[in-house]
């Protein structure tokens, strides 16, 4: 999950500056394919062949739901980037945990106890903290627009598809589990943006978008969805999700790779809270 928050930061920061290139569902189309092809290929060096794969095709509307929350998540990530600054969008993006956690309770009746609940609000606390960059006036003048409310609901998908994983599982390998979701989120996303990958001009488009689709197909994607569900196996909902308190400080991390300016020393402060959150977290 340290990876997973690490990879998603990069999603965000590429993301948001080419979101208005290229329509969200042709890129999630792309991407989810390129995805599907690269766990295929490692299963396949590994081994396994088509029995492999067909023999985690019983009851396929189990990939079918879990492909639909994945393409909700992603395809309303890029179209709230159209309109939301990456700030407000990361900020929405940090009700996930708790969302979670309350499926976990619905779906595996999985419990709060009072160490997640506070390890929970001390990593909202130091997720918003960094966000925001320890700036009180731009904490208290955020406000709801359309692209944060259109990212809410896709939220809302990851939410619910990270307890459902152990939900819907059935004993199958993780990289063939990962291989059939990838794959029907690739046709969901078809079936629904059709025209928009038809109406795309794929060779006017610049390198960065390139760059972002492979990124986000590979890394962002293919990598992150093995290991969301591997860590679903293994761990309560509440926990899973709680690594994406890290994602913030991950995109500072980011952001000076790219050569932008430091940030406010003050912002240590909440990346003290999301580690501390991580602690109460991971204590048994």
């Amino acid at each position: 999950m340290l990876a997973f928050s690490a990879l998603v930061a990069g999603s965000f920061s590429l993301g948001g500056q080419i979101a208005n290139e290229i329509a969200p569902a042709a890129l999630n189309a792309v991407r989810f394919a390129l995805s599907a092809a690269v766990v295929g290929a490692v299963i396949w060096a590994r081994g396994g062949g088509i029995a492999t794969l067909t023999g985690a095709l019983s009851a396929p509307w189990r990939y079918g739901l879990l492909g639909v929350l994945f393409a909700i998540y992603f395809v309303t990530m890029f179209e709230g980037l159209k309109t939301a600054p990456p700030v407000s969008a990361a900020a929405v993006f940090t009700l996930t945990p708790v969302m979670s956690g309350i499926f976990g309770y619905l779906l595996l009746r999985q419990l709060f106890g009072a160490r997640i609940m506070v390890a929970l609000g001390l990593g909202a606390m130091g997720a918003l903290w960094v966000i925001f960059r320890a700036d009180i006036a731009a904490l208290m003048a955020f406000e709801i627009g359309r692209g944060e409310v259109i990212f809410f609901w896709g939220c809302i998908a990851h939410a619910a598809y990270t307890p459902l994983v152990r939900v819907l599982n059935r004993g199958e390998p993780i990289l063939v589990f990962t291989f059939w979701t990838l794959s029907f989120s690739t046709v969901i996303i078809r079936v629904w943006g059709w025209r928009d990958l038809v109406a795309t001009d794929w060779v006017a488009l610049r390198p960065l978008v390139w760059i972002t689709l492979l990124y986000v197909a590979i890394a962002a994607s293919a990598m992150t969805v093995f290991l969301v569900q591997f860590a679903s196996m293994r761990l309560p909902s509440s926990k899973v999700m709680a690594y994406t308190y890290l994602t913030p400080s991950w995109v500072l991390i980011w952001e000076l790779g790219l050569g932008q300016p430091m940030p406010p020393m003050a912002v240590l402060g909440g990346i003290a809270l999301t580690f501390v959150a991580l602690g109460l977290l991971l204590k048994e």
